[in-house]
């Protein structure tokens, strides 16, 4: 299995992580980014933004990842944040970082192992 690594906003952390777990993330990524984006839009036009659904990610592996964001609450998705959890049975983080960063992450990931 590869191993993802993802740019934490002081550092970064490395795991086991399967490729049909990044597309899957992936897919979730890109709905999340539409609801930022129309709440966006929304704002820019001088109207209020529909509340949008939360992302909920989980992945169960060598590791358990989950990645939430709140799309209600960021004006723009570059200014978005993820709050990431992984755990295994030694060690747990939870941590928060930014979307941009993590899409740009998983990019380099489904590059190398598609």
């Amino acid at each position: 299995m590869a191993q993802l690594t993802l740019n934490l906003i002081q550092g970064a952390v490395t795991f086991s992580f399967s490729p049909e777990g990044a597309i899957a993330l992936k897919a979730e990524i890109d709905q999340l980014m539409q609801s930022l984006k129309a709440n966006a839009a929304n704002m820019t036009a001088g109207g209020r933004p529909k509340p949008q659904k939360s992302m909920e990610y989980q992945y169960t592996g060598q590791v358990f990842l989950e990645v939430f964001c709140n799309p209600n609450i960021y004006p723009s998705p570059f200014a978005a944040k993820v709050l990431l959890t992984i755990r295994d049975e030694r060690i747990r983080l939870t941590t928060e970082a930014e979307l941009t960063r993590l899409i740009e992450d998983l990019g380099q990931y489904l590059e190398s192992t598609l």
